[in-house]
């Protein structure tokens, strides 16, 4: 198949697919993917120039493999070699704006795989009776920090791992530069790469008629000589399509200028038509009579946007720290210059609602207008003709932190919040942003997950480290602003940060607990509180608090329980959410198989007791049953609930397995894992805010950890 298979399709009656308007013989070569044809390779890369129309062939194609899409085609009128065949749709998890990870899951998800893991995934897929059919667009456009590079981790972490697998059916739409790796890990006879702008899969036909389709009158382009004389009108689509050598950016920028703004437009001459995505810019602004440099600066905070673009209120604000001057007048002047190049964007639920529930301010992301670039490739252009693209990225994040009302984060706009990261990365100043625990707790933790990361760890200071381990429980649990500050509260206390704990009762949340103490035991059996007789700093005696845990014998600081005793230590644990707690005998003792020994350490202050342990008396089930509150536990998280009305007042998930846990009659949760125990005092006037908790979880039963939307399964 090559590119003279057009010419034949053309010739046979054939009509051009209605949104592809071409590319026959590559369309011949994906149907031939999906039905397996002898021959075909069980893999294709998809490749091309930035502006070939990757994107735009791959989404044509996906609607003839779309069941339902299909009827709304007229598939009798098509070449039946480019048709593929009525299948279930194949799975099509896109890059765009993903983790690594998230594509993974995504994946999993769609497969309803059992996998815990990320080599369980392909391990099940390889493991299926039938094969699968995978197809993911826009790697590319991989991840939610550009220079994060996430396109790298997508190709090597899950694209090569997919290939490799013999029962998958993979076609990828991939960078050049990383289009041969990927097909270098597999035999010649399995992978395909389709280059765009290679010459056998160039298809100058289908550009024409692109260009020819865009300026023609009947379909909503104005009515002028070249738009209304069908011989006009092709005349020039040739000339466009030559001149552009391929690239249908080009074609569609030049049109997209010359219709929008006519006047001074010269059909017959061929300088005024671009040869690249930089001369339809810079064509477009002389023939406006405007300086290109100009245009360029008013582009350029789009072209250095992340996310799903950037606020409008925002544009002028950066336009003026890019350029270095008042742009002000530049871009009330210049929006028709500007308007060819740019794309309102409707914000997308979740930057409306921002994951902050009931912390989001109110009004923070509604109706606000999001402004991008008509295409990355333009992005690409505009920040190639910079001089520093450092420097400019380092005058973008001092001029968004400088937009911080009172450097609070919960009054910042969500673009600011999500991502001042990304762009003080690029600058090479993450590390000096990564000290206000507010901003850990505001930003989105996928968002800024990913932009941590691509900081070498050696760069990173304890705050920014702490951070780092929390985030997939941040990302797993879906939580909220609140829930996020309480999490990070208690690994700061963790990890020995306490004034960054402390500095989260500072920032206007509501938590629901403080955070007492914690310490890195391992081996902790059980959990319970209780008092011991100490003496008071007057000699008398006084009754103290205490954690009692109980540890394995040897442990330092603990006294070796006597063999009838080892069952004193219990957990008061209910079964279920809203349960009155019960007695369970928690040792763990004789599965063990050996002594153990109690260790006590006071309830409310980080230091241990050091008392006899058969003195220590716990509450009685009268006390229990009295107190204010109640708690029951899952594999991984906690509920704490008020008894009165069976409110759930504090949730708290867990990055590691929970071992046991105790609540006190005055409200003190103690929680032992695999990592340690920690002491926290509940307050119980925070409103209820609980994270999502998978509904699998209500009761004790173990079950493994939900991976959530950024897919974690530690």
């Amino acid at each position: 198949m090559s590119a003279s298979t057009e010419g034949n399709a053309r010739a046979a009656g054939y009509a051009p697919h209605p949104y592809v308007g071409g590319r026959t013989a590559v369309l011949r070569a994906l149907a031939a993917w999906r039905m397996r044809w002898p021959g075909a390779p069980r893999v294709i890369v998809l490749t091309g120039n930035p502006g070939s129309g990757r994107s735009r062939l791959l989404t044509g194609f996906l609607m003839m493999c779309d069941p339902e899409y299909r009827k709304q085609l007229p598939m009798d009128d098509l070449d039946p070699a480019t048709v593929p065949p009525d299948l279930p749709a194949p799975a099509v998890p896109s890059a765009a704006g993903r983790t690594a990870a998230q594509v993974l899951w995504l994946l999993a998800d769609h497969f309803e795989l059992a996998a815990g893991r990320t080599e369980d995934v392909f391990a099940e897929l390889a493991a299926r009776d039938e094969p699968v059919t995978i197809v993911v667009p826009d790697v590319d456009q991989a991840g939610p920090v550009r220079a994060a590079e996430e396109a790298t981790r997508v190709v090597r972490e899950v694209l090569t791992p997919l290939a490799a697998t013999e029962t998958v059916q993979l076609l990828a739409d991939v960078p050049r530069e990383l289009a041969t790796e990927l097909a270098a890990a597999l035999p010649a006879s399995q992978v395909q790469i389709i280059d765009l702008d290679a010459p056998e899969w160039a298809d100058p036909k289908g550009l024409v008629l692109h260009a020819e389709t865009a300026l023609d009158a009947g379909s909503g382009a104005p009515e002028l000589p070249y738009t209304t004389d069908p011989a006009a009108r092709r005349a020039l689509a040739e000339a466009l399509a030559a001149r552009a050598a391929g690239n249908r950016l080009t074609v569609q920028l030049a049109v997209q200028s010359l219709l929008m703004q006519p006047e001074g437009f010269d059909p017959a001459d061929a300088s005024q038509l671009p040869t690249n995505v930089g001369e339809a810019l810079d064509l477009h602004a002389r023939r406006l009579g405007a300086d290109p440099q100009t245009l360029r600066l008013m582009l350029a905070p789009l072209a250095f946007a992340e996310g799903d673009g950037l606020p409008v209120q925002l544009l002028g604000t950066l336009a003026n720290a890019v350029a270095g001057r008042d742009m002000s007048q530049d871009l009330a002047d210049g929006m028709l210059l500007a308007a060819p190049f740019i794309q309102p964007v409707e914000p997308s639920p979740e930057d409306d609602e921002d994951g902050t529930g009931e912390d989001a301010e109110a009004g923070a992301g509604d109706g606000r207008t999001l402004l991008r670039l008509m295409h990355p490739a333009l992005a690409e252009e505009i920040r190639s003709g910079l001089p520093d693209v450092r420097d400019t990225q380092t005058r973008i994040a001092m001029a968004l932190l400088e937009e911080v009302p009172q450097q609070d984060w919960a009054q910042a706009d969500p673009y600011i919040r999500d991502h001042l990261a990304a762009h003080t990365l690029e600058a090479g100043l993450l590390p000096q942003l990564l000290t206000d625990p507010g901003l850990f707790a505001h930003a989105d933790p996928v968002i800024l997950r990913a932009a941590i990361e691509a900081v070498p760890l050696e760069q990173l200071g304890a705050p920014a480290r702490t951070y780092l381990r929390t985030a997939p429980l941040l990302t797993r649990s879906q939580a909220s602003a609140t829930l996020r500050a309480a999490f990070l509260e208690s690994a700061f206390v963790e990890d020995g940060l306490a004034p960054y704990a402390e500095a989260l009762h500072t920032r206007g949340f509501r938590l629901p607990w403080r955070t007492l103490w914690s310490v890195p035991l391992a081996g902790v059996r059980a959990v319970t509180t209780g008092s011991v007789a100490a003496a008071g700093e007057d000699g008398t005696a006084v009754s103290r608090s205490v954690a009692a845990l109980l540890v394995p014998e040897g442990t330092p600081g603990s006294r070796t329980l006597p063999d009838a005793a080892d069952g004193a230590v219990a957990s008061q644990d209910g079964t279920a959410a809203g349960e009155d707690a019960g007695a369970v005998n928690g040792d763990g003792a004789a599965a063990a198989g050996g002594r153990t020994a109690l260790l006590l350490h006071d309830l409310r202050a980080p230091e241990y007791v050091d008392a006899d342990p058969s003195q220590v008396v716990q509450p009685s089930e009268e006390d229990r049953a009295a107190a204010p509150l109640g708690f029951s536990r899952g594999a991984d998280y906690l509920r704490v609930w008020a008894r009165a009305d069976r409110r759930i007042v504090a949730a708290l998930v867990s990055d590691s397995p929970v071992t046991d846990a105790d609540l006190s009659p005055d409200g003190v949760l103690v929680v032992a894992t695999e990592r340690g125990v920690t002491a926290r005092q509940i307050l119980v006037a925070a409103p209820p805010a609980a994270p999502s908790v998978p509904a699998q979880r209500t009761g004790t039963t173990d079950a493994d950890a939900s991976h959530g939307l950024e897919g974690d399964h530690s």
